[in-house]
């Protein structure tokens, strides 16, 4: 049982008749509340309803509520807001008759956290309207709010919130952010460090570089010293560039811009000039005089001088490191926080390592291949790679609109277009203007090349409905597309298998009951345990569950053919009939709506108010295995179905 939100209450008289309302929800570790501006067929939000039977006062403006995180969900394909530790949220009222000393309201909300959701609920809201300016009230045992956060929601209450216009932060998934996020930004910006290293730009320099701190420094241990001082310095330069990022635009602006269409499309002309500069159509550079300016302070001696020395190959390189730059730090700046601190620290650190090491060994310098075509080739590879990767965010565009214009096919059809030339590329059969003359392919160039092309092939059976599960999350999701249910959906329809009285057919077109007693009656006829499925329409994991569990063929098999489901929302709003209602005897509430009688039903049976929420019964309403919640394993929950069954036929 859960209960991990606390709501208080205050007033603050504004002016002879008007109050500030504040509501206060004090949120436990881990979960998450939802706002209040979300579209229709997402989770739950957050409503308040003021009571006003006498008519004494007026609402001036909407309840506005505090920044929270926004996340282009990719369960329910919208933008959603959450609230994490506390949300604040004010409404503006006017007194127009009488007085008031009480004032009454009502807070229905949805909280969730990796693991689970509970159903929608409600609490009942009493607020102390003070007698005078200086008196503020507030219910018993509750803590004072900031003061700064008062003085910033005061200010903003003659504001209309809008879920359009808000700018808040976008982030990865519903789950908070932690470390993880970071260290993934970390190996990526490093890895691409070490492919920067790879471009004609960057690995002529190691060999040049390293030799005259070797041959300019009067001993070994002096060379060796010098050479660790300037991979230093490369790595001070980069990281200073991601701190000036995270300090210009704050900790989260570039993560906000990321959700917003005008700059996603601004990412993807970006992304497309970063990709024609490597195809070889142009090349990106820094004005000369920039360039000559920083080479002259090079000369200079000590710390200062290879310092400088630092900055120059970081000018010089710019035309290849620029764009794998760019890309980085729009993608670490979409994480929001230190992120692009942290990914130029990993691609620094790549950069800057062979000058450190081939100083200490410079024996290694003669096993290093030689400059050649090859570079090149990287050099297009990575440009393949930037195309790609920027209609990802044209594809983020045309979601947020609903355009429909880049729908899954458009988008994969568009990947096998990139990818299968990259093939051809690496096979040799095309050619740009910068390639060297192609008597023969190496055989590291060959396995690539296969590799690229079998990775074609894989996307291929995605027009057609495929999962395509090693790309998750980077087309569209498969209801986004031309064909929701899979190429000949229609036509296949008749397929299906014969729909039993009161069932339809839910996730994967199993058969399914939302009604628990025909639910109950049918497997008594089958011949079949049953597998309860307390969900709900808004409940995140529940989607998680179905999207990437049930569809499992082994998984799916079952549920198709060993058990009979019965899903009941616990969400469901519709009323009961008013002679089906009732008090619940643990909760004390009215039971109101279907969804409140599934809610009492796994209260009251199984002691537990979270979903997804799973029991596999008999036909006598019996556990035949222990309950289980989220279990995104695969393997574990296929094995927790069969015990049940097993224990059925017993």
């Amino acid at each position: 049982m859960y209960n991990p939100v606390k709501w208080k209450t205050s007033a603050e008289q504004l002016s002879e008749k008007e109050y500030l309302l504040k509501i206060q929800a004090e949120i436990q570790s881990g979960w998450h509340l939802y706002g209040q501006y979300i579209e229709e067929g997402g989770p739950s939000r957050t409503a308040f309803t003021f009571k006003n039977p006498n008519k004494n006062f007026e609402l001036i403006g909407k309840t506005t509520e505090e920044k929270g995180h926004e996340v282009q969900d990719k369960i329910f394909d919208m933008k959603i807001k959450y609230f994490e530790g506390k949300a604040l949220f004010t409404q503006k009222i006017k007194v127009i008759s009488g007085s008031i000393t009480t004032l009454n309201a009502e807070v229905e909300f949805m909280v969730c956290d990796d693991s689970n959701c509970l159903p929608p609920s409600s609490e009942e809201l009493v607020f102390k309207i003070p007698a005078s300016k200086v008196d503020v009230a507030e219910e018993t045992a509750t803590a004072k709010i900031d003061t700064a956060s008062i003085k910033n929601d005061t200010a903003a209450v003659n504001e209309t919130p809008s879920l359009k216009e808000e700018k808040s932060p976008e982030v990865a998934d519903t789950t908070p952010k932690s470390s993880k996020g970071l260290w993934s930004i970390f190996i990526i910006s490093f890895l691409s460090g070490f492919a920067a290293l790879l471009t004609p730009c960057v690995f002529p320099m190691i060999p040049m570089t390293v030799s005259y701190f070797t041959k300019q420094s009067k001993t070994k241990a002096a060379g060796i010293r010098n050479a660790l001082i300037y991979g230093f310095s490369i790595v001070i330069i980069y990281v200073l560039l991601g701190s000036i990022v995270t300090a210009v635009f704050g900790a989260d602006s570039l993560n906000a811009l990321s959700t917003n269409v005008w700059f996603n499309l601004i990412f993807f002309i970006l992304l497309v000039v970063f990709a024609c500069s490597f195809l070889g159509a142009f090349e990106i550079m820094l004005p000369n005089a920039l360039a000559n300016k920083v080479d002259s302070q090079a000369d200079r001696g000590g710390l200062i001088g290879i310092f400088f020395m630092a900055l120059a190959l970081a000018i010089v390189s710019f035309s290849c490191t620029g764009p794998i730059v760019g890309t980085l730090l729009v993608e670490a700046a979409s994480k929001g926080g230190i992120a692009p601190i942290v990914g130029m620290l990993g691609f620094s650190i790549a950069i800057a390592l062979p000058f450190s090491l081939f100083a200490a060994f410079p024996g290694w310098l003669n096993a290093l291949p030689k400059s050649g075509g090859w570079l090149n080739t990287v050099k297009v590879v990575l440009g393949f790679l930037e195309l790609a990767l920027a209609f990802k965010f044209l594809s983020n565009a045309d979601l947020v609109l609903q355009l429909h214009w880049l729908e899954r096919e458009v988008f994969l059809a568009i990947w096998i277009a990139v990818f299968g030339a990259l093939a051809f590329y690496l096979f040799g059969k095309i050619t740009l203007p910068h390639d060297s003359p192609l008597n023969h392919i190496s055989v590291g160039r060959l396995s690539l090349g296969l590799v690229v092309l079998a990775f074609t092939i894989y996307l291929i059976p995605g027009l057609w409905g495929a999962p395509l599960k090693l790309i998750s999350g980077f087309p569209p999701a498969m209801h986004y597309s031309e064909s929701p249910d899979g190429f000949g959906s229609k036509s296949e329809s008749s397929a299906k298998a014969p729909l039993p009285e009161g069932a339809e057919y839910g996730p994967h077109n199993i058969i399914t009951f939302h009604n628990y007693d025909k639910g109950m009656e049918f497997a008594k006829k089958a011949g079949k345990p049953v597998l309860l499925d307390f969900t709900g329409y808004a409940c995140v994991n529940c989607r998680k569950m179905e999207e990437l569990v049930w569809s499992d063929p082994k998984v799916l098999g079952v549920l198709n053919n060993d058990v009979v489901l019965i899903s009941l929302y616990v969400d469901d709003k519709k009323e009961l009939p008013e002679n089906e209602q009732y008090v619940s005897e643990t909760t004390g509430k009215k039971i109101k709506t279907i969804g409140n009688k599934w809610s009492d039903l796994q209260i009251k049976t199984y002691k537990a108010n979270a979903q997804p929420f799973y029991v596999i019964v008999d036909h006598k309403s019996a556990n035949l295995t222990e309950p289980s919640a989220y279990n995104p394993d695969i393997t574990a929950y296929y094995n927790w179905l069969q015990s049940g069954i097993k224990n059925f036929k017993k």
